[in-house]
């Protein structure tokens, strides 16, 4: 590439940062003389870039909105960076769009590249590895997700066509709050016209949305995000457990994220000698088989109030635990007393 050309694809490298930029921090920057800075930008504007000539005493030159996308010029770390962030949200089911647009662009991407970045980044692409599988997409319709942002932002009411999770379809109207991911799915949450409560819908269930007339004002202090995590603790699952911890809700929160469980203090009655703080932790979960392992992560005593099934679950995983160490089990006759694992 001759040094003009350089020069030339530079100066576009700078406008696209956004913003006027005088002819003398373009010359500066260019390392030209402010006359050259002018031919420069006539090239750019033969080529179809549209260059505005801004007047003034502030005045300079900046990239005009519409007509056309500049070519975009990426630094060795910016292709980089939207390569990986291609990969790794892909494999993550984080992609806003479909598989079939994600990987287009990465290959889009992938031929313009100069042959030496682009043989590096392959045999980084080659060298990665990942510590968790890859999770199913669930990609909601792109129109969806911009049309639902942009009421967000101007506080707009949004018609929807929504299917729920047995396939039952619905219409209703939405104040879409947020727009929240979590877990590989997208999620908006917002108040809803059929049920007058605050709600949170999967993207990839809305078959269409329009906006509608109107507006709402967003309640004081609203976080989506913690709501969301919220409505997901209390849906209803195979088995509903409860179980009381020693200790403040401050202390078992880190352990237990929003998530997965909901946490309560509890107050003690006044016929109880134990003065410690307990809270009662409460989780909705599809099986039982890892909530022993969570619980003594705890490191904490706790009693467990429901279902009796989890206190069998409890015992095999401290028989196994003391198994593992090669010690009897206290649980058989003549092995000693049997541990509490209540406390």
């Amino acid at each position: 590439m001759t040094r003009p050309t350089a020069r030339v694809l530079g100066l576009l490298e700078i406008m696209q940062t956004g913003g006027t930029h005088t002819v003398g921090e373009l010359a500066e920057r260019l390392g030209v003389d402010e006359r050259t800075v002018r031919r420069y930008v006539a090239h750019l504007m033969d080529l179809g870039i549209p260059v505005d000539s801004v007047r003034g005493r502030y005045g300079g030159y900046r990239l005009a909105p519409g007509y056309r996308m500049p070519p975009l010029m990426l630094t060795d770390e910016e292709a980089l960076a939207v390569l990986l962030g291609l990969v790794t949200a892909r494999r993550a089911g984080w992609a806003s769009t479909s598989a079939h647009a994600a990987d287009s662009a990465a290959a889009k991407l992938r031929r313009v590249l100069p042959k030496t970045l682009a043989a590096r980044l392959d045999a980084l692409l080659h060298a990665i590895d990942f510590t968790a599988e890859p999770r199913p997409a669930t990609t909601p319709q792109t129109e969806v997700l911009l049309l639902l942002a942009e009421a967000v932002r101007d506080h707009r009411p949004v018609a929807i066509g929504y299917a729920d999770r047995n396939g039952r379809r619905s219409d209703r109207i939405v104040h879409p709050y947020g727009i929240v991911a979590h877990a590989g799915r997208w999620y908006v949450t917002g108040a809803d016209s059929a049920s007058g409560e605050t709600r949170s819908f999967r993207l990839d269930r809305i078959a269409g949305a329009t906006t509608s007339s109107g507006a709402f004002a967003l309640p004081e202090g609203f976080e989506p995000a913690a709501h969301l995590l919220s409505t997901l603790a209390r849906m209803p699952y195979r088995h509903e457990i409860s179980v009381r911890v020693q200790g403040t809700v401050a202390e078992v929160r880190p352990h237990l994220p929003a998530a997965i469980a909901t946490i309560d203090a509890i107050t003690p009655s006044t016929t109880e000698s134990d003065t410690e703080p307990w809270v009662r932790v409460r989780i909705r979960a599809e099986r039982l088989d890892w909530i022993p392992a969570l619980l003594a992560g705890l490191d904490r005593r706790f009693i467990i109030e429901y279902p009796n099934a989890l206190n069998d679950s409890v015992h095999a995983l401290a028989r196994r635990l003391f198994a593992a160490t090669g010690r009897p089990d206290p649980g058989k006759p003549g092995a000693g007393s049997r541990p509490n694992v209540r406390d």
